[in-house]
């Protein structure tokens, strides 16, 4: 499932990365928020996508920028906050 859910959230990345004009390529470790290339707008783009699409309630949990900071975090998240992981 880790590799599924990775495959399904890099288009995603790659259109936030490919509006602030980055087209680099990036691996599931590459840090994107900390490092600059996805900018605080676009993290909150990121957290709308999450929220629409993986059913999870930002207000519900602990968030911090370095949560999601790469494709492995963000899965990772994903998997720690998505429907059917609550108490």
């Amino acid at each position: 499932m880790t590799n599924a859910l990775h495959q399904r959230l890099r288009p995603y990345l790659q259109e936030l990365l490919a509006q602030n004009m980055d087209f680099q390529d990036f691996s599931d470790t590459d840090s994107l928020f900390l490092s600059g290339r996805i900018d605080s707008f676009s993290l909150m783009q990121l957290v709308m996508h999450l929220e629409e699409n993986y059913q999870i309630d930002f207000s519900a949990v602990h968030f911090e920028a370095p949560l999601l900071d790469t494709v492995a975090d963000i899965a990772t998240f994903v998997r720690e906050h998505g429907p059917g992981t609550a108490p």
